[in-house]
C-alpha cells in the first residue's frame, strides 16, 4: 500500500546546510529548489542576483508551498556573498564540473560545520569569483554522452549525499 505523506515513517531532521544559488532564474528551478530543499532538511537558501523572481503565485505550484516553510534571501552581489560565507566560516561545496573537482563520492563533509552547497546558473554555472572560495568541488559523474544536467536534479543529488553523510556523523 502506497503511503502518505501523513503516515511516512521518516525522522524528520534538520542539516546545517545553507543551498547558495547563484544568479538561478527560471521560477520552475526556484520553485523546485524550495521543495528538494525542505526535503533534505536544509536550514536556508541563498540567492545571488538582482531581480531574483520569487513571486510565490508562479513559485507555489513547483514549491509545493515550501517557499513559506524554508528561510531565504536574496543577495544581489556576488562579492557581498562572498564576504557573508566567508564570515560566517562555512564549508563551502561546490557542485560544478571542473578540471580539478572530483567526484561527488569522494566527497568529504566535516563535522560540526556548517555547509554552503554552491549550485549555479542554468546556462553558465558558478561564477569564478565563488568557485575560487570553495573547500571543495565536486560533480556528479555521467556516464551518457551529455556533460550536465539540470541544476535541481543536480541539487537532489549532492543533497542526497550531504545530508546521508551528515546523519552519519556522530553527533
Amino acid at each position: 500500500m502506497q503511503l502518505t505523506h501523513a503516515n511516512t515513517h521518516f525522522e524528520k531532521r534538520s542539516f546545517p546546510i545553507t543551498l547558495v544559488c547563484d544568479h538561478i532564474y527560471f521560477q520552475q528551478n526556484l520553485g523546485s529548489l524550495f521543495r528538494i530543499g525542505e526535503a533534505f532538511g536544509i536550514e536556508k537558501i541563498i540567492f545571488i542576483g538582482k531581480d531574483i523572481p520569487l513571486t510565490p503565485r508562479k513559485i507555489n505550484k513547483t514549491s509545493r508551498s515550501t517557499h513559506l516553510q524554508i528561510p531565504h534571501s536574496i543577495i544581489e552581489e556576488t562579492t557581498e556573498a562572498i564576504a557573508l560565507l566567508q564570515e560566517e566560516e562555512y564549508h563551502i561545496i561546490a557542485l560544478e564540473i571542473t578540471s580539478t573537482s572530483n567526484p561527488i563520492q569522494q566527497l568529504s563533509v566535516p563535522k560540526n560545520k556548517k555547509v554552503a552547497l554552491l549550485i549555479g546558473n542554468e546556462i553558465e554555472g558558478i561564477s569564478s569569483d565563488l568557485l575560487a572560495i570553495a573547500n571543495q568541488i565536486t560533480h556528479i559523474t555521467m556516464y551518457g554522452y551529455n556533460s550536465s544536467m539540470n541544476v535541481v536534479q543536480a541539487t537532489s543529488i549532492a543533497l542526497y549525499e550531504i545530508s546521508n553523510r551528515m546523519n552519519e556523523l556522530p553527533k
